[in-house]
């Protein structure tokens, strides 16, 4: 596979897996989502990031609302810093093991080791500072 400028990439991504939205309260912030437009919602809570999540499918696509159980986690931060909106991208990746070493040998700031995430995934992100102020979150789903 080549890149825009004809090199060999070095990543495999499969596709656009979710957009990630920071909120105060998933249940709120759900409902345009759900009783407005109609659409599907599973809540999940993510007891090892204090962390609850609500996926919404849309026609093949996912967004999660991320609510943090924590006043001092990552969510709440990032809220208290610049509001509720957008916190990430995630791409699915087929090895994101492989593609965190490639990605670290180019260069990029990867924040954390590859741990489990919502609905049956590996996760690990992009530090936003190396993708133009976007967080980008690489999501591998387990094959089990």
């Amino acid at each position: 596979m080549l890149d825009n400028e004809g090199r060999n990439a070095t990543v495999k991504v499969i596709k656009i897996d979710h957009i990630g939205i920071a909120v105060k309260s998933a249940l709120d912030a759900s409902k345009i989502y759900t009783k407005s437009l109609g659409l599907h919602a599973d809540e999940e809570i993510l007891e090892g990031k204090k962390l609850k999540v609500v996926i919404i499918e849309a026609g093949g696509t996912r967004i999660e609302l991320l609510e943090d159980l924590d006043p001092e986690g990552t969510i709440s931060k990032f809220i208290e810093k610049r509001g509720e909106g957008l916190n990430h991208v995630a791409f699915e990746v087929d090895d994101i093991y492989e593609t965190v070493k490639q990605l670290k040998n180019e260069g990029y700031r990867v924040t954390s080791d590859p741990s489990q995430g919502a609905n049956n995934t590996i996760v690990t992100f992009i530090h936003p500072k190396d993708a133009n102020g976007v967080m980008i979150e690489l999501v591998e789903r387990r094959k089990d």
